[in-house]
């Protein structure tokens, strides 16, 4: 279960955060949560689709790491350190600002941190200071503060966005049957993308509609992003020959000794 607690500079002074990628940091998900505004630059890396709320009345746009719970295709292992790393030039804002979230106050929002993350160290050196020596905050703090603030400008800006696509039944149903080079079948289901015949069909004012709001700019990422699964198979094929050359290995190894 999270610890989640209002971050203060008396209780937390020595505490800090581990910056490196890794599953036992938490990094192991198949999709992480986005929104419009972060549409532009993770198109280029991710699928971006749309996934159920919990109370299955809306939707939330997610940018796709894997094809199963998970499994994050972009963490892989950095050879030369043998520690992982995360292969994109972007990464989700929803994922680096853990193990920070966002609260809201009486006046204000509040930076809270969950204590229970593995992320948190308050070993000299480990990781990063979130407070100075002699008082204030440290610069990675005032970076994930701001990422806090986006992903919450972003994430209020995206219920609008959801909106004007349900609102035009923009959004629709899809199954992605994939073979592997291993010969395996595999389906992706449960995500919803945008209809294009659908969007193509809008009447001139709809779409000057969705452009003044700044929501069409937002639609066409996300259905450029959907080039983005050749890539995703790839990495699963790539995944799936390193995990058989290492049971290769391992069992040459177990037969020499």
């Amino acid at each position: 279960m999270p610890n989640h607690v209002l971050l203060n500079s008396v209780d937390h002074k020595d505490l800090r955060v581990i910056t490196a990628r890794g599953a036992a940091y938490g990094d192991a998900v198949m999709s992480a949560l986005t929104f419009p505004a972060e549409f532009r630059e993770l198109q280029a890396s991710y699928p971006i689709v749309f996934a159920r709320t919990a109370d299955g009345m809306s939707f939330d746009p997610v940018a796709l790491l894997g094809f199963e719970e998970g499994e994050n295709l972009f963490l892989v292992e950095d050879h030369e350190t043998g520690q992982a790393r995360w292969d994109a030039p972007a990464i989700p804002l929803t994922v680096e600002r853990q193990p920070f979230m966002i609260g809201r106050g009486a006046e204000e929002l509040s930076v809270h941190v969950d204590l229970d993350s593995p992320r948190l160290s308050t070993a000299p050196g480990v990781g990063e200071a979130l407070f100075l020596t002699y008082g204030g905050t440290s610069e990675y703090l005032e970076r994930i503060a701001s990422v806090l603030r986006t992903i919450h400008e972003g994430l209020t800006a995206s219920r609008g966005f959801v909106a004007a696509l349900m609102e035009l039944e923009l959004l629709e149903s899809f199954a992605l049957d994939i073979e592997l080079d291993d010969g395996s079948q595999n389906r992706l289901a449960g995500f919803y993308t945008i209809h294009e015949e659908r969007l193509l069909d809008l009447p001139a004012e709809r779409l000057e509609r969705l452009n003044r709001a700044g929501y069409l700019q937002a639609i066409y990422m996300a259905v450029a992003s959907l080039s983005q699964f050749r890539g995703l198979i790839e990495r699963r094929n790539r995944a799936n020959r390193d995990r058989h050359a290492q049971r290769a290995r391992a069992g040459f190894d177990a037969i020499r000794v």
